[in-house]
């Protein structure tokens, strides 16, 4: 599955941009993360591992904050319009780095991406120093102002590699948790916009093609036409 996953976001950073241009999403996942992990640090978040960084936003805003981010993706593609200066190609089920390494871990919108969340869990409490933090964000999924899920009255369900209870199940067997939720407003195109990203529209059509898969899924969604909030949960282990 780690194989698919890497070729469908090595297929991902011009639409994953996109969406980003338009909503801002990521960005605002970052930043709200980052000041809820520094909230409950027992030590100055100096050295973050960025981990599943992408095409850099999560990094960019850790920077912002006066932190150094390392950069590690599984995907070469991803992490290539990465601005970080440090950028590692790598699985956070395997971090290759040593015991010890960094104040804190920051899954930004990623955690849910692996199928063992409890190994890339152990992994993080591996490489973090003492009183070290882990944070991670997970979407809950998108819903009409009438808190209905958009996808009940649609043909597919919107499924990631792990949801988040499975993530939060992962976390606390290695930490002390808090969480929380976030809701943003958005619209039937940011909607649309997210399923025109290779990696996300296989959340709808696994097996198809990319082209094919984001065919479907804007078909699919193109009858959605009021106003949505996307739902999303973080924890942050100390």
């Amino acid at each position: 599955m780690k194989e698919i996953i890497q070729r469908n976001f090595d297929l991902s950073p011009a639409k994953y941009d996109e969406y980003e241009r338009l909503t801002g999403r990521f960005a605002s996942l970052a930043s709200r993360l980052y000041h809820e992990m520094a909230a409950r640090a027992a030590v100055p978040l100096e050295t973050v591992l960025d981990a599943g960084a992408g095409t850099g936003i999560s990094s960019e805003e850790i920077t912002a904050r006066g932190a150094t981010p390392i950069a590690l993706d599984l995907s070469h593609r991803m992490l290539g319009s990465n601005p970080a200066a440090d950028r590692v190609q790598g699985d956070f089920d395997q971090i290759p780095f040593v015991s010890d390494s960094f104040d804190a871990v920051a899954f930004t919108a990623s955690l849910f991406l692996t199928p063992k969340p409890d190994r890339a869990v152990t992994e993080a409490r591996r490489v973090l120093c003492s009183g070290g933090t882990v944070g991670a964000v997970v979407p809950l999924g998108w819903r009409t102002k009438a808190g209905e899920d958009v996808f009940e009255q649609l043909s597919r369900t919107s499924r990631s590699p792990t949801d988040a209870d499975a993530v939060e199940r992962a976390l606390r067997t290695e930490f002390d948790i808090e969480t929380g939720r976030w809701s943003f407003e958005t619209s039937p195109n940011a909607l649309r916009a997210f399923h025109s990203v290779p990696a996300m529209a296989a959340r709808l059509y696994p097996k198809e093609e990319p082209s094919e898969r984001i065919r479907r899924a804007n078909e699919l969604l193109t009858e959605v036409d009021e106003p949505l909030e996307q739902h999303w949960r973080w924890f942050v282990g100390t």
